[in-house]
Parts: structure tokens; sequence; C-alpha cells
């Protein structure tokens, strides 16, 4: 089991800030492609994926990043700053 958390936009399409999701997947992209599958909001959220950005276990790393140990990934979009 592993914790997603969803944050800013993506939280708004998907309707959820957290789930918790039983999964096999790999590495971050195959935990993306699930979640695509799963349903319409979810694919919506995750169309493009280099406006986003992607943290396991709360260090930010690529979507090619394996999820062996992981407890937690986080998606949100870039920050800006200013």
């Amino acid at each position: 089991m592993i914790d997603v958390l969803y944050f800013a936009w993506v939280r708004e399409r998907i309707g959820l800030p957290k789930e918790r999701i039983d999964t096999q997947a790999a590495t971050v992209a195959e935990l993306v492609e699930e979640l695509k599958a799963r349903e319409d909001r979810y694919a919506a959220a995750f169309a493009d994926l280099s406006a986003l950005r992607v943290a396991v276990d709360q260090d930010l790393t690529d979507f090619d990043a394996p999820l062996a140990q992981a407890r937690e990934v986080a998606f949100f979009p870039p920050m800006t700053g200013g």
C-alpha cells in the first residue's frame, strides 16, 4: 500500500486530496499509468506529465523513479517563485 497525495489543480481534477492505493507499479510512471486507467478524471489530471512534478517520500524526483520501498507519492504542479 502506498499513500498518493494530490495538490493544487491535480487535487481539483481528481477530487481527492489523497488516497491509499494497492499497487504493483515499479516506478512512478507505472503508477501514473495505473491511475490514468482508473477513470477519466485521473486521465485528465495526468494528461500532460510535463505540467507535473512528483515527490517520493518527500524527495523531488523523476517519473522513472523506483517505488520499491516508497510509502508516499505526491503529485503537484511546478512551484513558481517570486
